[in-house]
């Protein structure tokens, strides 16, 4: 049973100057649309839906939310894209969904609706969109397939889309002397040191439960560290050097972390930084404004933001959501302005004040959103960073990614030697990869 919620209100309709002394509403062939729009049930969003009565009012176009669980969303996206008729004009899609709906045809290509001068805002200022969160979750057909490039489109528009920052107790850090790390080999040396220096405290929380908790964690240390899962012919290469540097860098970590850090998902970790459990927290940008709400959160007013620390580069991951218009839905254009509004400077900004994740590096530079989160400045200048190619977003992810997480997963709790565990992953992603047809051109 899913919730659905829907913005009613429609009032003025909002004019824009299109000239000299000429004005024109381009909502006004719309104006009484109903569109239908398929969201997470996630922090983001909730603030998405708190300004949709505002973008009713603006334009006449009413919006009702179909709200479900991330994973529940993907099934019931799975179905509704296979039909002749959808039931969705727009839906927010998880990052590692692109490559599986994009490869079966069922999004629309943005350039059309970018190219109509009766939709395109000629003030939407593409350019101001946080480049990292673009190639990762809307463009492909580029480098790599699914990276920008000479024959890359635009399929997506981040919306609640994420990066990975250094969060940590300004406090504890303070009242030993701890400045905050800037590198790995700092990292790891204070991760180990706070359990020293407070007892019972666990230096960093961090994901590392079985499956996708842990492969995501291993993965958000391979690419600052040097390394990825493939090379740039699809040979795995995640059995690198640095691929094991990674895989022991995350074993330190959970070593020296909290209580039960072996079976933390996002949520319990944190949590564990959040009940003042864990010294450090590296993980998305979307749990900050939670460690801010001295209601929610014990560390409330003690909490510092840092880059992710350098490795051999620096590289932030980046991830969460993005918005798509399906194929086969029924009001695309009306559904191309909704998702216009979402992510232009001004929708952008209302979604930050009421607690969404920004998509524009203008937003995290406003004077108005850094007054009310101390983190915007911090955020705005580690996007600079986001690395869109922190992960291979291709058809056969989801294969490789399970392996990878089962197997890190084994490093963690059994001893498994990492080299020994990244060559096994790597020789069978290697036949996943020859099966799929990937080296079919060598």
């Amino acid at each position: 049973m899913h919730s659905v919620l829907k913005t009613t209100l429609v009032g003025a309709v909002f004019s824009t100057a299109l000239g000299a002394g000429a004005f024109a509403n381009p909502y006004e062939a719309y104006d009484g649309t109903t569109l239908i729009v398929n969201f997470p049930a996630h922090p983001h969003y909730e603030a998405v839906v708190q300004v949709l009565p505002q973008f009713t009012e603006e334009t006449g176009i009413e919006v009702e939310v179909d709200m479900l669980p991330y994973l529940k969303m993907r099934e019931r996206q799975t179905l509704e894209l296979t039909q002749d008729e959808g039931e969705y004009d727009l839906i927010s899609y998880v990052v590692f969904s692109k490559a599986d709906y994009i490869f079966a045809d069922q999004l629309e290509n943005l350039a059309k609706y970018f190219m109509n001068p009766k939709l395109s805002d000629p003030t939407y200022d593409a350019k101001d969109l946080i480049d990292g969160y673009v190639q990762n979750i809307g463009v492909a057909g580029g480098t790599k397939g699914y990276l920008p490039g000479p024959t890359g489109s635009l399929f997506g528009l981040p919306q609640g889309s994420e990066t990975s920052v250094l969060m940590y107790r300004k406090d504890i850090f303070e009242k030993h002397g701890i400045d905050v790390p800037q590198n790995y080999d700092q990292l790891l040396e204070v991760a180990c040191q706070i359990p020293e220096v407070e007892p019972g405290m666990g230096g960093m929380a961090s994901r590392a439960a079985s499956g996708h908790q842990a492969s995501h964690a291993f993965l958000l240390h391979l690419a600052p560290l040097g390394g990825r899962v493939f090379d740039d012919n699809w040979n795995p290469v995640i059995n690198s050097e640095e691929g094991v540097a990674a895989a022991n860098a995350l074993k330190t970590i959970v070593d020296c972390g909290p209580k039960g850090a072996m079976s933390f998902g996002p949520s319990e970790a944190a949590n564990s930084f959040s009940n003042g459990e864990s010294a450090m927290f590296m993980d998305s940008i979307a749990f900050a404004p939670g460690f801010e709400d001295p209601t929610r959160s014990k560390v409330a007013g003690n909490v510092g933001y840092a880059l992710h620390p350098e490795g051999v580069r620096r590289g932030s991951q980046t991830g969460g959501f993005g918005i798509a218009i399906p194929k086969n839905a029924e009001h695309k254009e009306a559904a191309f302005l909704l998702a216009q509004w979402l992510t232009s400077k001004r929708g952008d900004k209302l979604i930050a004040m009421a607690g969404g994740n920004p998509s524009r590096f203008s937003t995290y530079a406003d004077a108005e959103v850094q007054a009310k989160y101390p983190f915007a400045e911090t955020f705005g200048e580690a996007l600079k960073y986001a690395d869109p190619d922190w992960r291979p977003i291709i058809p056969t992810w989801g294969k490789i990614n399970a392996d990878i997480g089962t197997t890190m997963s084994k490093v963690l709790t059994e001893g498994l030697d990492p080299k020994e565990a990244l060559d096994g992953v790597a020789e069978r992603s290697r036949a996943i990869m020859e099966e799929a047809g990937y080296y079919t051109w060598q």
